[in-house]
């Protein structure tokens, strides 16, 4: 064999292993690529946990099991308000004489609370003469009364419903005319829980106490 063939050979073996190598070489890494990323991808899955419900506690009143309509003609129940701040007041939309000062002094407190919390705060009216008081009668008073907003809630049910309601806040009335009641004047906070938090009794009274338990129940959200 010539020197020159030898060479050739030789090129051409080495050449042709040097391929082998290559070849070789590149199904090795994509091997090892195809293992990490398979590992990454195991170690990086998250775990999807169930979302446990925290149990409502015996002195929520969401355990209420009564059914309400509110003033857009919907029903639900109290627990359908579970997750915010609830500021409640027991009204009836024909009174003239307590009832403009207890919705003056709502309109007053919500016009207190900071921007930034007012998601987390729904200020609910409660009627306590359900027969008058329609869906579309409190819708009616909503809009009169500018309290028409997301953060406002009518709320009316049964006779039966609405004397359990009122006995829960230690609300007292009294039909004493066809149109007129007699009542306690007391505007109740509940935490996100449904837990009783702060009672505001009177007429025109000072609220700065009633905002702050507000505010206080209301920045445990955020």
């Amino acid at each position: 064999m010539k020197l020159t063939d030898f060479n050739f050979e030789i090129k051409k073996r080495i050449s042709s292993r040097s391929r082998i190598s290559f070849k070789s070489k590149s199904i090795l890494y994509i091997l090892i690529c195809f293992l990490f990323l398979s590992f990454y991808s195991c170690t990086n899955k998250t775990e999807t946990k169930p979302i446990i419900e925290e149990p409502i506690s015996e002195l929520s009143i969401y355990n209420l099991p009564s059914k309400w309509t509110n003033e857009e003609g919907e029903n639900l129940e109290i627990k359908d308000l579970k997750g915010k701040v609830l500021v409640m007041v027991m009204i009836y939309t024909s009174c003239k004489a307590a009832c403009p000062r207890l919705v003056a002094d709502m309109r007053n407190i919500e016009q207190r609370i900071p921007e930034k919390i007012k998601d987390h705060v729904k200020f609910v009216l409660v009627s306590i003469d359900p027969e008058v008081d329609t869906p579309q009668r409190l819708k009616a008073f909503a809009i009169e009364n500018k309290m028409d907003g997301d953060q406002w809630t009518f709320l009316r049910s049964s006779e039966e419903n609405t004397r359990e309601f009122a006995a829960v806040l230690a609300v007292n009335y009294k039909k004493i005319a066809p149109l007129d009641f007699s009542h306690s004047n007391i505007i109740s906070v509940f935490n996100a829980k449904g837990e009783l938090a702060y009672q505001q009794e009177g007429l025109g009274v000072n609220s700065d106490q009633t905002i702050d338990k507000i505010l206080e129940e209301a920045e445990k959200l955020n």
